[in-house]
């Protein structure tokens, strides 16, 4: 356990260093750690144990360069955004918006594939307005997910900050929902003794690393650090995507097939316990068939559909919608094996 401890410490380093640069992913880098170590759902609560500390460690190392002006933009609409996720999560699956986080992502490849001339000449600045926008959505999605990391990188990149501005100006944004979510988290019990050790592991970690990476910076233009800033954001889009289609797939038991014959064409795609089938005919043209449940029958077909219930062993409902044709009904009515068919 010692030494799982002190690899997870030199990682922490080497892994805020690459935040710092990056403007994010150091948890990419510690969960795999983490969750060899501890239960999953307590990782959240040492990654922002860490997290906080190195906003408040980066606070104290780059507090000159603070853009108090995008500061008291951003901070009050995202700490009431962060409450107002935490209770969403109850009701958003954080996957579907994970996916779409990791499409906003890999839409930074233009930036990252544009030239130093035709950045400096085509990027514009967003208005100061957006700042609100940015503050609530980063609240939102931070208390939903428990993370912002790369996401709202590129508007630091876009509002003309210098590499130690973007750092600071991130840190003094981030500090306050990095401390929300800690008490969230230990007013819900999602944390450890072992969970808090290994957090102020990393906290230890990321104070060395945010005082050093001073250090780092000179070394890097102004140019490449974007470059990376979006090179970190592309990359980490394409491994979200990945990781989260996968979760997607498998949790809500997602399946796609096709069959054709001579006259007609089918394709169905089953998500969760819903199949729509995409049908094709050379006579009807285009059909959508969807599988509902008796209760979303109209009032007259659900009598017809108690009827028949009477009379057979198991009853199968689609909604059929077709292109300037009228929504059809299809039973597709089982007995001793045989298929009887009522299209209404």
């Amino acid at each position: 356990m010692i030494f799982n401890i002190i690899i997870l410490f030199f990682t922490a380093i080497v892994a805020f260093w690459v935040s710092a640069i990056c403007g994010g992913g150091a948890s990419l880098i510690l969960i795999p750690i983490l969750n060899l170590l501890i239960p999953s759902s307590v990782v959240p609560f040492s990654l922002t144990v860490g997290t906080f500390t190195s906003s408040v460690t980066r606070i104290s190392a780059f507090k000159k360069h603070i853009k108090w002006e995008i500061f008291f933009w951003f901070v009050p609409f995202s700490i009431p955004a962060v409450l107002l996720g935490a209770w969403f999560i109850t009701y958003i699956n954080p996957n579907y918006l994970q996916l779409v986080v990791a499409l906003f992502l890999i839409a930074n490849t233009p930036d990252l594939l544009t030239s130093k001339g035709n950045k400096e000449n085509n990027q514009r600045k967003y208005p100061k307005y957006v700042l609100i926008i940015i503050g609530f959505l980063a609240g939102f999605i931070s208390g939903i997910t428990g993370a912002i990391g790369l996401l709202f990188n590129r508007f630091y990149l876009r509002f003309g900050l210098k590499k130690e501005e973007i750092i600071a100006t991130r840190a003094a944004n981030e500090v306050f929902l990095h401390l929300i979510k800690l008490i969230i988290y230990i007013s819900i019990g999602l944390y450890s003794n072992m969970a808090l050790w290994l957090g102020l592991a990393i906290a230890l970690a990321t104070i060395i690393s945010s005082y050093s990476v001073q250090y780092i910076l000179p070394y890097l233009s102004e140019f490449l650090f974007k470059k990376i800033g979006y090179g970190a954001m592309v990359l980490s889009g394409i491994i979200l995507l990945m990781s989260t289609s996968n979760k997607i797939i498998y949790e809500d038991k997602m399946h796609f097939s096709t069959t054709s014959t001579h006259h007609k064409r089918e394709s169905i795609i089953s998500w969760r316990d819903t199949e729509v089938i995409l049908e094709f005919t050379f006579g009807d043209g285009f059909e959508v068939e969807r599988s509902i449940k008796p209760d979303e029958l109209p009032v007259y077909l659900q009598e017809k559909y108690h009827e028949l219930e009477n009379q057979y062993d198991h009853i199968h409902l689609e909604k059929v919608f077709a292109f300037r044709k009228k929504t059809q009904y299809e039973f597709y009515c089982y007995k001793n094996g045989q298929l009887t068919k009522y299209e209404i």
